[in-house]
């Protein structure tokens, strides 16, 4: 099959055949039909440590079930399916809780090192990324990592509930807990800060202030139900969303990743107020917290992983509010590309004028 081969750090993705294993135990292999381009797999790409090459990435799969192993359970041929980078074993402590984001277990969702690799190319194997790697034609799967949505779902819209979607509602509804009245503050209107935003009007935040440097972004967040929305290139955010909220913010979600931006959010905080930690700009990206202040504001910040996402409940609950038309999913897809131009698609969101890219020919 076709598949982009991370060969090097920093030197882009490669179109190459690639061999794929056939199913065992319970694993699902998948005819990929959708696979979004999400910043998290250009940061591994192009920064060592985070995995080894060669490599094949994509983590924001949608597709069609072609075959199952012999201890499947939960999914058939046929079924419509979403990915997520999530890996988790179904049966520690935290997965029976409900949060299978905290897995204890991840390595559970892996072949083990005596079976053949599911990927390979000239009898080498390939490094499969998140137990994903949807850049390619065909994906083989543990069921564990996958969940089943509606047919009527397109695909295109599907793969971006597989990390997008569910980072960014997910932040609000699951890791903040955003409640009916509060007021939040959401730092990047790109596509998973968009998600936030629908997060926040689906839980009734009765302020959603968006920042961005970019007109294009702010204007879609007020698409997608932001109350105000400030360019941070023509006004100081924090004096201007003090003078939206006297008392400060309630929620502060910052999709943005970088240091300026964390501490300006901390300045934002009310009285009990908490910050979420979600985007990463540079890996070795820090913030300084005052202790005094935090404690006095009774203030916390939050590091975010997957929105706090049990991704078996949350994925088809998102594809239900998308076709019931109370999530915006359609205006998410900026552009749709083959799968052989996924590094010029990486280029061209850089300029923030795209929100996502998706593969879906392939």
């Amino acid at each position: 099959m076709k598949a982009l081969v991370l060969n090097a750090i920093g030197r882009g993705f490669d179109f190459e055949d690639v061999d794929i294993a056939a199913p065992i135990g319970r694993e699902v292999l998948i005819e990929v039909r959708a696979s979004g381009l999400c910043h998290t797999d250009l940061l591994f790409a192009t920064h060592h440590d985070f995995v080894p090459t060669p490599a094949v990435l994509g983590h924001e799969v949608a597709g069609i079930v072609a075959a199952v192993g012999p201890d499947v359970a939960q999914f058939r041929v046929g079924d419509h399916v979403v990915g997520s980078l999530a890996q988790s074993c179904g049966g520690c402590a935290r997965c029976l809780s409900g949060r299978s984001f905290q897995c204890r277990h991840p390595e559970a969702t892996l072949r083990r090192s005596t079976d053949a690799p599911r990927l390979s190319r000239n009898g080498v194997g390939l490094f499969q990324g998140f137990g994903l790697g949807g850049f390619a034609e065909r994906a083989l799967i543990h069921e564990n990592q996958l969940a089943v949505v509606p047919r009527g779902l397109p695909f295109a819209q599907a793969a971006l509930l597989g990390c997008g979607v569910v980072t960014g509602a997910g932040s609000v509804l699951n890791t903040a807990n955003v409640g009916a009245g509060d007021t939040v503050v959401i730092f990047g209107a790109g596509g998973v800060g968009l998600n936030a935003v629908s997060g926040a009007r689906i839980a009734g935040a009765s302020r959603i202030v968006v920042i961005d440097i970019q007109a294009k972004r702010l204007d879609e967040a007020r698409r997608f139900g932001a109350t105000d929305v400030i360019d941070s290139t023509k006004t100081k955010p924090v004096e201007a969303v003090r003078d939206l909220l006297p008392g400060g913010a309630d929620h502060v979600f910052d999709f943005v990743g970088l240091k300026a931006v964390a501490e300006q959010g901390l300045a934002m905080l009310g009285v009990g107020g908490g910050l979420y930690l979600v985007g990463v700009a540079k890996p070795d990206a820090e913030i300084a917290l005052n202790i005094v202040s935090a404690i006095g504001g009774q203030q916390r910040v939050e590091g975010v992983n997957f929105g706090s996402t049990n991704f078996k409940r949350d994925i088809p609950m998102y594809a239900a509010l998308y076709l019931q038309g109370r999530m915006n999913l359609d205006d998410l897809v900026s552009k749709k590309i083959s799968l052989r131009e996924v590094n010029d698609g990486y280029a061209a969101l850089k300029d923030g004028s795209l929100t996502r890219v998706v593969v879906t020919s392939f």
